[in-house]
Formats: structure tokens, C-alpha cells, sequence
């Protein structure tokens, strides 16, 4: 079993996490051939660099220009398809993320949303090459793979839409969707791009430090510009687990619980309500009916967060709804270490959150959202698509 940490202290992008996963021990060969499937006209080199003095290898996707395609998500995705099980999954997660992202950004539908840089081939390059590195590696299957806190940088940058303050829009929603803690950073340069946070948010089962391991690899991968003030790099740790046992086959963490019990709210905005929430970096909301003074029926909210963020969560408990106080307690939480797929049912894609305890995965669901689009698109019984996803998930000997 593998472990991987990736510092992403400088920032991240798709060509840089991509170079430092072939450094890191990668096959150069095996990610081309997996690219040469796809039918696209790419080629990948990677070469020696220094960025702030030291060694670090650089990755350059050469393609033709495509300034002027915008491709559609359906359009990545059909691109995507050649590629085989886990790595294909992987690749199309990214990109899904990238569209659901862009869509909350402009407020489109994700059908609505066109990429344009990161539609482009090189970028394509970029994410396929990354999931076939990650599987070359034995790291697309293991539930150790924690990413540092994401410097993002500073001032402006230039896109299709625009001029854009940095971070941008885009990485700012990947990253607080994926729960990601942002890192303080001098530069004022864009330091993580679309593409790199949204690699980032689908590979991470954990941000923070790096986890108890047993390196066997480093690799580091060079971005194009070499300022001055920080080297312009990207660290990945490659190795095997190590420690306690208890502590690879879950994630202890320490949460803030917030708790409000509210009798005079309308029902129907409690939906929303939690889905506010979740939105602003809960890790969890839910209420639960209770009888209050004078036998009004009420509910009781509760929120679990992250003590950076409990500001947030109150900010909107209070806007939200009609309560005047809330209760905090601190509290601990043992998580199973998990990870996201993407499987083919009739053809059409099915996501599968998975949850390891220790190296066995335990638990295998199918995002039931995807299952009834591909029920409805084939005529299938939803219960039989959710049970061909899982049983496509599920891995068929432990590892």
C-alpha cells in the first residue's frame, strides 16, 4: 500500500504536479502511451530545471493552438473515454469538478459552462497525465493521500474572461468545496491554477501536514517562471504508511459542534438552510424534530466545523434563521480515510465515494444523483445501476 503527500506550499498547477509525479518515479513511457489512446496530438517532455537555486524537473505539453475551441464538459469527458477503469475515472472527476465549479462561479448550468484554458489540449495533457502517473505510482487506490495547505497567491490574472484578482473565482470554490485550508504566501502571482486545485480537491483524502510514512520517493515539479522571492515548485512524498495502526486506518480530527433549536422557523427553508451550510465548510448539518415550550413542535440544528470556520457557520445560522443564541462544544471525530471513482454503467458515468479502514475499503456508495440520470437515460431500474456501480467500485481482492 502507498501513501502520498503533496506540498503545495508554492502553489499547484496541472504540468507542475504532473512533472513532479514522473520525478517522483512515474514512468515518462507509460504516461505517453496512455496519452497516445486518447488520439489527441500531444507530446510530453520532461527536463532538468533550477527554480530559486535548487533541482527540479519541468514538464512541457506541446499541442497545436486551440485558442479558439471551447469545449463542454460532455466534450472533455467523450475525449477522456479511451482511457482505461481508475485512471479514466479519475480524469473525468477533475473535470466534473472544474465544470461544477465554473458553473457556481457565472451561475450557469454545468451543460452551460464552456472551458477555455483549461479546455485547451495541453490541459488535458495535464489531468490525463497526472491520473496515469498517480496510477503508475499505486497512489489512484490509496487512502493515504494528504495535501498540504494551498498557498494561492496574489494580485491579477489574465483569462478568457478577463483580467481576474487571484485567486481565482474558480479555485477559490474548488478549493472551499473541498474543504481545503489555504496557505499565507508573499507572492503576488497566481500560485494555484484551476487545473491544480481541482487535481488537488479529487486526489486529497486529507490536507495537512504529512502523515506518518516511510518515504521511498520525492519528486518536484517546476513551474515556468523562477522569481525571485520563492522557489516555484511543487513537492510530492511518495512511501508506505507508518505509525500506530489506529492512526492509517482513520482520520482523528477535533471539530466544533454548534447547535441551535429554533421552533418558528418556515419548514421549507430548512433545505436550503443546510445546504448554506455545508457551503460555507461544514463538515456535517442536520436537525432533528423536537417539542418545545408550550408543546410548539421545533427543530434542533446542529453543525459540525471546523474551528477556523464556526464564524462562518454562526454568520449563517443567524441571518438564516429566527434563533437568537447558539451552543458550542468542542468535540472529536474519527473519520474513515475515503476516496471518489468514476465507473461506467450502460455507459454513461457513475461517481462512487469509497471509505478505507485501514487497506480495506468498507464502504462503497454510489452517488445516487448520477445513478437516476442513468436510469432515466436507459430505461434501467435505479436500484439495478446503484447496484452495478458498487459492485464496479468494489475491489475484488483487498489490498
Amino acid at each position: 500500500m502507498s501513501a502520498l503527500w503533496v506540498d503545495a506550499s508554492n502553489g499547484a498547477a496541472g504540468d507542475m504536479l504532473l512533472a513532479a509525479l514522473v520525478d517522483a518515479g512515474a514512468s515518462l513511457s507509460t504516461v505517453r502511451s496512455g496519452l497516445d489512446t486518447l488520439g489527441l496530438p500531444l507530446s510530453v517532455e520532461i527536463s532538468p530545471v533550477r527554480r530559486h537555486g535548487f533541482r527540479a524537473s519541468y514538464a512541457l505539453v506541446t499541442s497545436p493552438a486551440e485558442s479558439h475551441v471551447h469545449r463542454g464538459l460532455s466534450d472533455v469527458l467523450a475525449l477522456l473515454s479511451p482511457l482505461p477503469g481508475p485512471v479514466g475515472g479519475f480524469a473525468r472527476d477533475v473535470f466534473t469538478r472544474l465544470a461544477e465549479a465554473e458553473a457556481r462561479v457565472h451561475g450557469t448550468g454545468v451543460d452551460q459552462v464552456h472551458f477555455h484554458e483549461v479546455g485547451a489540449l495541453d490541459a488535458i495533457a495535464d489531468v490525463a497525465g497526472c491520473a496515469l502517473a498517480l496510477h503508475d505510482l499505486d497512489l489512484l487506490a490509496a487512502p493515504v493521500r494528504v495535501v498540504s495547505p494551498v498557498a494561492v497567491g496574489s494580485g491579477t490574472v489574465h483569462t478568457a474572461h478577463g483580467p481576474l484578482p487571484v485567486p481565482a473565482p474558480a479555485v477559490v470554490e474548488l478549493l472551499a468545496g473541498a474543504g481545503a485550508p489555504i496557505a499565507a504566501h508573499n507572492a503576488t502571482m497566481e500560485l494555484c491554477t484551476p487545473t491544480g486545485a481541482a487535481l488537488l480537491a479529487t486526489l486529497a483524502t486529507a490536507w495537512g501536514p504529512p502523515p506518518a510514512m516511510t518515504p521511498r520517493a520525492v519528486g518536484v515539479g517546476a513551474g515556468t517562471a523562477d522569481p525571485p522571492g520563492h522557489p516555484n515548485v511543487v513537492r510530492v512524498l511518495v512511501g508506505a504508511p507508518s505509525g500506530a495502526p489506529s492512526s492509517a486506518d482513520w482520520i482523528s480530527s477535533d471539530l466544533m459542534q454548534v447547535e441551535a433549536t429554533v421552533d418558528d422557523l418556515d419548514p421549507r427553508v430548512w433545505p436550503d438552510l443546510l445546504s448554506q451550510l455545508r457551503d460555507v465548510g461544514a463538515a456535517d448539518a442536520w436537525c432533528v424534530p423536537a417539542l418545545m415550550r408550550k408543546g410548539r413542535p421545533g427543530q434542533v440544528l446542529t453543525v459540525l466545523v471546523d474551528a477556523a470556520r464556526v464564524d462562518l457557520v454562526c454568520r449563517v445560522v443567524f441571518t438564516q434563521t429566527t434563533t437568537l443564541g447558539v451552543r458550542l462544544q468542542a468535540v472529536s471525530r474519527r473519520a474513515l480515510r475515503r476516496d471518489e471513482v468514476s465507473v461506467a454503467v450502460a455507459g454513461h458515468p457513475v461517481r462512487v465515494k469509497r471509505g478505507h479502514l485501514g487497506d480495506q475499503v468498507v464502504t462503497v456508495q454510489p452517488e445516487y444523483d448520477d445513478a437516476l440520470a442513468v436510469a432515466h437515460a436507459t430505461a434501467l431500474p435505479v436500484a439495478d445501476v446503484l447496484a452495478t456501480a458498487r459492485s464496479a467500485a468494489t475491489p475484488e481482492h483487498p489490498r
